[in-house]
């Protein structure tokens, strides 16, 4: 059951379709061009009939003569016209009156095409009028009369004759174009397809390799790709497993090392009561060193556990949770000013709680660079505001620190790289640029000189302003 709705078959019927649609067309065609050589002639029949009745003594000839000579070229009456004139050659003493009427004169494709089918169709006890222009006697027409039986007899066995070349046609045909197509184009799709199938369920498994066949079309173009990712998966995932391992080691040691660090804490608590000088004086250094340790610890083991959810995106006042971001990241409480240039009715798309870590790791990380600049002894400010254009609203975070260092840089938004300050752990704004980009946008880097650094957060969406009160 799996083949009936698979590639092949759907091939096979759409071969078969397109050669049945070609001999449907191609039969009628047939049958009209023999039904006009029937009737061709016949026309000729009743121009010989003509000419045997003018050559005669007088012009006429006996009944029984006349009969004759219609029963022999299969006629019931011959008319011609000459100057304008239309002259009875041979008739029956009575005419039958249900005929129909084909006019060869006439070149209309869609008459031709349907004069066979009305004979088919139309009962064989009929008689059909034709009219032409005579070929081998003077005049301006010829018309006879003849029985349609004969003729739908003959379009009868022609259209079976037709039928069954077009069914032996059609089946050859079709296998051929089916096998041709199979050979070329299916087969190696399966091939392509078993491949990634086999990959999917076991990338270590030497059966799922799928060699180029060396062809130069898309087919090969999709061998070559396929077999380079394949490769580039298989590298990554045992890069994958060998950092994984390292990182359980790492771990490890990490939560051990931080129950150590938690030991010799305790242990400086300890000296610090023992009132010695020299003791005090070391003291705030060894508690410093030892603070760094257990929050860079406590950050790789909390990064190494995280897993973030997937963005809940919904449209957010923005200015509102400016307002509430720089309170968190204690913008209020230092020496550092926010200008909040954003319009009260603008909103963006975003996930509440992601966008809140985004705008308090940036807007954290400003505040530190200020105030860990000696020439700002008068404080600093940061600036934020918020354009929209082309379905996409960016949010601008900008301070006027000192400015990021070269190091700092060149491995921003690494995790454990991009720390401009010492004892950071380097995660913040590599987890911010994560959610960012799990929202469809990104945050860059837009600026950072000696007179402050520029935060690109971009989102896509712009979602309509909030309405006026």
């Amino acid at each position: 059951m799996r083949w009936l709705g698979g590639l092949s078959a759907r091939l096979l019927l759409l071969t078969l379709l397109v050669v049945v649609l070609a001999n449907a067309i191609i039969v009628p065609v047939l049958l009209a061009n023999r039904q006009r050589e029937w009737l061709n002639d016949k026309v000729a029949a009743g121009e010989l009939a003509s000419f045997v009745v003018d050559t005669a003594p007088e012009g006429k000839v006996t009944e029984r003569l006349q009969e004759q000579i219609l029963k022999s070229a299969g006629l019931v009456a011959v008319n011609v016209q000459a100057d304008g004139v239309m002259r009875s050659v041979l008739a029956p003493a009575r005419l039958p009156k249900k005929a129909y009427r084909i006019d060869l004169r006439q070149r209309d494709p869609l008459s031709e095409l349907s004069a066979p089918l009305e004979t088919l169709f139309g009962g064989g006890d009929r008689m059909v009028l034709v009219i032409d222009r005579p070929h081998y006697i003077p005049g301006e027409l010829v018309e006879i009369l003849v029985p349609d039986a004969p003729l739908q007899s003959i379009l009868v066995d022609n259209f079976r004759e037709l039928l069954a070349g077009a069914l032996l046609t059609s089946v050859m045909a079709g296998a051929l174009v089916y096998l041709s197509l199979t050979f070329f184009l299916v087969r190696p799709i399966q091939r392509i397809t078993r491949s990634m199938e086999r990959f999917r369920v076991d990338p270590e498994d030497p059966g799922a390799h799928l060699a180029p066949s060396g062809r130069h079309d898309e087919i090969g173009r999709a061998e070559v790709e396929l077999d380079r990712m394949q490769l580039d998966l298989r590298a990554a995932l045992t890069s994958r497993a060998r950092l994984a391992a390292l990182g359980e080691a790492v771990a490890k040691i990490n939560h051990e090392m931080r129950n150590m660090l938690t030991s010799a804490q305790m242990a400086s608590e300890r000296l610090a009561a023992s009132g010695d000088p020299v003791v005090a004086g070391t003291l705030p250094r060894l508690e410093r060193a030892l603070g760094r340790a257990v929050t860079l610890a406590t950050n790789v083991l909390t990064f190494g556990r995280t897993e973030e959810p997937p963005p809940a995106p919904r449209p957010v006042p923005l200015k509102a949770a400016v307002e509430m971001a720089a309170e968190d990241a204690q913008l209020t409480a230092g020496h550092v000013a926010l200008a909040n240039a954003v319009d009260s009715r603008a909103q963006v798309l975003a996930d509440p709680d992601q966008l809140h870590r985004i705008l308090v790791n940036l807007m954290r990380n400003a505040r530190e660079a200020i105030d860990g600049d000696p020439t700002k002894t008068d404080g600093g400010t940061l600036t934020v505001d918020l354009t929209q254009e082309n379905e996409t609203s960016v949010i601008r975070i900008a301070d006027d620190g000192p400015g990021l260092p070269e190091r700092a840089r060149n491995n921003l938004f690494q995790p454990f790289l991009g720390s401009a300050r010492r004892g950071g752990a380097g995660l913040g704004l590599a987890i911010s640029r994560e959610l960012a980009q799990a929202h469809g946008g990104d945050l860059v880097l837009a600026e950072s000189t000696g007179r402050g650094t520029v935060f690109e957060l971009r989102l896509p969406g712009a979602p309509e302003p909030l309405p006026p009160d």
